[in-house]
């Protein structure tokens, strides 16, 4: 097991040497416009799984990887050449569908988006099917008014919270509700 931030700049160097290689050595005709987005070295150093994005549809991205496949021994060759490790780690392939899935992701929050900009248009004139402000609100009692105050506070309340006077707290008839 190799220490993780070996295994990093491993990775980095593997890129850096891919993609120049796919760049400058690699004449494949099948190859089309390749980019190198990751690389990821198992932590024994002994795998290296390769990322690329390929520009182009369906055919280009099938072609592209059949000539990555056939060129797999070479760029092995240059890795091992130019990172100088004991052993050179295999490299695997795997196009990488994390540009698929943004651009995915980005066409479903513009139709969200459209659909928002749709609803708050035909808000736009709506009014509220019950009270404007249908949440309840404290009962304001008037200082002056004595009425008020009289309905406030019942008769065996201490206030208007609704508190029992001392003789009810604690007991309900012969039964004691404290536990005691």
């Amino acid at each position: 097991m190799a220490d993780p931030a070996r295994a990093r700049r491993l990775a980095v160097r593997i890129r850096e040497v891919v993609a120049s290689m796919l760049e400058r050595g690699v004449k494949d005709p099948r190859l089309g416009m390749v980019t190198v987005t990751d690389v990821r070295v198992s932590p024994d150093l002994v795998d290296a799984t390769v990322f690329y994005t390929v520009y182009g549809g369906e055919a280009d991205r099938q072609a592209s990887a059949e000539a990555l496949e056939s060129a797999r021994g070479l760029l092995r060759s240059q890795v091992g050449r130019a990172t100088g490790v004991k052993n050179t780690p295999t490299l695997t392939f795997v196009h990488d569908r994390l540009p698929d899935d943004a651009r995915h992701l980005e066409d479903l929050i513009s139709v969200a988006r459209a659909r928002d900009a749709r609803l708050v248009e035909v808000r736009r004139d709506a009014s509220p099917a019950g009270e404007e402000d249908p949440y309840r609100r404290p009962r304001v009692i008037d200082e002056d008014d004595p009425l008020e105050d009289d309905d406030a506070v019942d008769e065996g309340t201490d206030d208007s919270r609704g508190y029992l006077d001392d003789r009810d707290r604690g007991a309900v008839g012969d039964l004691d509700v404290t536990g005691r």
